[in-house]
């Protein structure tokens, strides 16, 4: 007795699909799995054969084999419980063999027949569309996700049970839906919020400019200047996530398995925190089966790195290929994955090992040396800090600031307003091209659209002289003069704008 069922698996943020086939022959009752299985996989049939026989089914006493196709994929995971248990009970025609090749099967089994929910669900159902499958079973956990993929049916169960009794057209489950509008309704409400910083107007200018031009900030300061509060209230000044961008970052995030049943599409810029013990692989990805890391988790959002000169000088130099190509590439022995970084930088340091160089209180003198502040500061290597176009120094804040009764500053919303200005002119420049916003022009965009009157020209010749600026840190600042203009509203870069970009170079002195 022979039975076939389709499932699907995910490779990278990619699902394809996995053909299970199941062969019951008469011989000694033995239950085995090729196809390259892993341990998940290979413990399936412990899961299966309790299912099966705890949903009321007749389990048979014969030699089962089961085969995943293609036989020379790694697969993974227990998303292949589901169409195993039910090919299992379609070779013994307990469930209707006909119906199953319109069918995609994905789920883990519990023992008592439940369905669980599996990871990356929205990259395997929008693989299915694109080979012309429709229609596909899943965990009711699942459901909301899967939905978001509009030209699929999506039938959401709750245990093995209610799939046989779909399938033999005893119960009907009705598909679900999901408004893609309602989804998006969420995006304006932030607990958090720019008018709650007070003081540090320069430091407020300068992440409006990081975010109107998609550019990487470091930002310098003494312990309590409020680096971190600035930090976590700028996704609430970028743009929104377009459907496209929610859809390629809603995917990395359902590998990862970080995907919330109750939502299933990222409607907000992420923002990740990874912790300064963090490890190299953790920040880049990769594993035995190659997973997204927080460079990735971050994609459309920020990457925001707290004390950054306590990352280990290993795990901050894998940044660099990122910063610059805006993807991830694992390789291993039979093949490589590409995982999508586009992201924002932000990045938190102390000037100074003691943390108080340069503080305005007296009584917290900075005591180191100058030999001890270079060796400080040379933890970040700089062919990483010339690929951060914004080196931002936040100075403490004084007393009359923190006590007095100053006015609310600008709230997030109308600095948003502008940013989204500045970037849907960038959009309208590099329409046709793989670039949406400033921080991403090569050299061959700076020379077309970054071109600076005389005065700029000489006032930037100067800088580079007495600051000993590398060619990397003269396209940062011309990038950052761009997404100036932009936000002044003016065609061409001026000197002012040249002489603000100027500013935002403070490790380069």
């Amino acid at each position: 007795m022979l039975s076939k069922a389709i499932s699907a698996a995910v490779h990278g943020i990619d699902g394809y699909l996995i053909d299970v086939e199941i062969d019951i022959a008469s011989g000694l009752p033995t239950f085995s799995t090729v196809g390259l299985p892993d341990a998940a996989v290979k413990e399936s049939k412990d899961r299966v054969i309790s299912a099966i026989r705890n949903s009321g089914f007749d389990f048979p006493a014969k030699r089962i084999t089961v085969n995943l196709a293609p036989a020379d994929i790694k697969k993974e995971g227990a998303c292949f419980d589901l169409p195993i248990a039910i090919g299992i009970l379609s070779a013994q025609e307990q469930v209707r063999p006909d119906e199953l090749k319109h069918f995609c099967l994905i789920g883990e089994l519990a023992l008592d027949g439940a369905l669980r929910p599996v990871k990356g669900i929205l990259p395997i159902v929008l693989s299915l569309a694109k080979k012309g499958i429709r229609k596909i079973i899943v965990p009711q956990a699942n459901a909301q996700e899967a939905a978001v993929a509009q030209d699929v049916q999506v039938f959401p169960a709750v245990n093995l049970l209610q799939v046989a009794r779909f399938l033999n057209k005893e119960e009907t489950i009705a598909p679900s839906r999901v408004c893609l509008d309602n989804l998006f309704d969420d995006f304006v409400h932030y607990e958090l919020d720019f008018s709650e910083v007070k003081g540090q107007m320069f430091a407020k200018r300068a992440l409006e400019i990081a975010a109107a031009g998609g550019h990487n900030v470091v930002m310098v300061g003494p312990p309590g200047s409020g680096k971190t509060m600035l930090a976590k209230r700028l996704p609430t000044i970028l743009p929104p996530l377009t459907f496209d961008e929610a859809l390629e970052t809603t995917k990395i995030h359902s590998v990862a398995g970080l995907l919330a049943s109750s939502k299933g599409l990222v409607t907000r810029r992420p923002f990740r925190s990874p912790h300064h013990t963090s490890s190299a692989i953790a920040l880049i990805g990769g594993g035995s089966y190659p997973r997204p890391g927080e460079v990735s988790l971050s994609h459309n959002g920020i990457l925001f790195l707290d004390e950054l000169t306590e990352f280990h000088r290993d795990v901050l130099e894998v940044l660099r290929q990122p910063l610059e190509d805006h993807v991830v590439t694992i390789a291993r022995a039979r093949h490589s994955l590409t995982f999508p970084a586009y992201y924002t930088l932000v990045a938190a340091m102390n000037p100074c090992a003691c943390g108080n160089l340069g503080h305005s209180d007296p009584k917290k003198e900075c005591m180191c040396t100058p030999y001890q502040v270079r060796k400080y500061r040379a933890r970040i290597s700089a062919p990483l800090l010339d690929r951060i176009d914004i080196h931002l120094e936040v100075s403490a804040l004084k007393v009359t600031e923190l006590t007095g009764d100053s006015p609310a500053g600008e709230s997030s919303s109308s600095i948003r307003e502008r940013v989204i200005k500045a970037r849907s002119k960038q959009k309208e420049r590099f329409s046709g091209s793989k670039i949406h916003c400033n921080g991403q022009m090569g050299s061959r965009q700076i020379k077309k659209y970054c071109v600076a009157g005389e005065d700029g020209r000489s006032l930037l010749s100067t800088a580079i002289e007495r600051l000993g600026l590398s060619a990397r840190a003269y396209d940062r600042i011309l990038k950052v003069s761009r997404t100036i203009a932009d936000l002044d509203n003016r065609e061409h870069i001026e000197t002012p704008h040249i002489a603000e970009a100027i500013q935002y170079r403070c490790m380069d002195r």
